[in-house]
This record gives C-alpha cells, sequence and structure tokens, in this order.
C-alpha cells in the first residue's frame, strides 16, 4: 500500500476554506483575477463543495478580493512589465505574458506604456546579456558563418519580443561599438 493510498480523502471546501486557500494563494503569489480564479476553481473540482447550494461563488470572492485590494490586474501588469524589460525582453513577450495571465486592454495600459519607453534599454540589456551586436566579442570571419550566425541574433531578438527594425539596427553595430538609444529610437 503506497502511501498516496493510505491517507483519508481530503473533505470537500466550505466557503470559510476556500476564502482562506484564496487567501493564502494571493500572500504566495502575485496574481491576476483570472489567475486566482482558475485556481479556485481547480481546487474545487479536486475536493468538491461542501457548502450550501449547488457550487461556489467563484467570482464573487474574486471580486471580494479585487474590490480590497488583494488582487490588483493593473499593478500586476505593471511589476510584469518592469521585470521583463529589467531581463531584457520587448512589449510583444510583454503582451503574450499578460494575455496569458488574463489581464485585459484596459488593466495593462500603463504596462504596455512602460514597455514603449523602455524598449530600447531593454533591447541593449537583451543584446548585452547574450554578448551580441555591440556586446560580442568578435564576428565570424567567414562571410558564411556571420551570416547564420546574424540570422540566429536576429532570431532571438525577435523571440523576445523586439521589433524586426530595432534588432537589425543593434546586430548592425559593431563589437565594441558604443550604442546610441537616441539613434536607435528612430529605428525602432
Amino acid at each position: 500500500m503506497t502511501r498516496q493510498s493510505a491517507r483519508k480523502p481530503r473533505p470537500p471546501l466550505d466557503q470559510a476554506r476556500l476564502d482562506e486557500l484564496a487567501l493564502y494563494y494571493v500572500g504566495r503569489f502575485a496574481t491576476t483575477r483570472a489567475k486566482l480564479s482558475d485556481y479556485l476553481r481547480r481546487k474545487l473540482r479536486e475536493r468538491g463543495w461542501g457548502g450550501p447550494g449547488e457550487s461556489a461563488d467563484v467570482e464573487a470572492l474574486v471580486t471580494r478580493f479585487a474590490r480590497s485590494g488583494l488582487v490588483d490586474d493593473a499593478a500586476y501588469a505593471l511589476a510584469k512589465a518592469q521585470s521583463l524589460a529589467r531581463r531584457g525582453y520587448g512589449k510583444r513577450r510583454l503582451s503574450v505574458a499578460l494575455r496569458s495571465a488574463g489581464v485585459g486592454e484596459g488593466d495593462g495600459a500603463s504596462a504596455y506604456d512602460h514597455a514603449e519607453q523602455e524598449q530600447v534599454a531593454a533591447a541593449l540589456r537583451f543584446a548585452e546579456r547574450r554578448r551580441i551586436g555591440p556586446f560580442a566579442s568578435a564576428v565570424p570571419a567567414d562571410p558564411r558563418e556571420r551570416s547564420k550566425l546574424r540570422e540566429r541574433e536576429v532570431a532571438a531578438m525577435v523571440r523576445a519580443g523586439h521589433p524586426l527594425r530595432l534588432s537589425l539596427a543593434i546586430l548592425k553595430l559593431e563589437p565594441g561599438a558604443v550604442p546610441d538609444p537616441e539613434d536607435l529610437r528612430q529605428d525602432s
């Protein structure tokens, strides 16, 4: 008999226990309304509902948490934008992350503004972190190898969420060159 099967099944959730689970979740993780709702629905599927009525009113609980400020989609979006920009990721990568977290356009507006303002700095951070463009140590002498390397570098920058024109402008810089953010801003 395994340990798993020796355990007693956990009792179904009631309103008090569901509130505790929600509070624990928002205390532990930065979250959005959609992510909290998904978490609570998953817990209800796993354990069942033992409270009054047919099922728990998850949306009312999530709304109550949002009104109290425990869950704030706009703050989550801005924090995500700042985090991704610090790590060198662009606006498209932010868009994917916010869509995945269930953040609406209205709540994500300040995050998108931040990503737009930090676009060039984030792209340069990414290039520096990956040691490409002006941050590369050397460029291959063989033109074919140089071309293949450039394709991989462009692909990496685009996957990181940076615009193609900005990526090409950064990668055009020779190793050791000092990038001018104002010139690059015109290319973005």
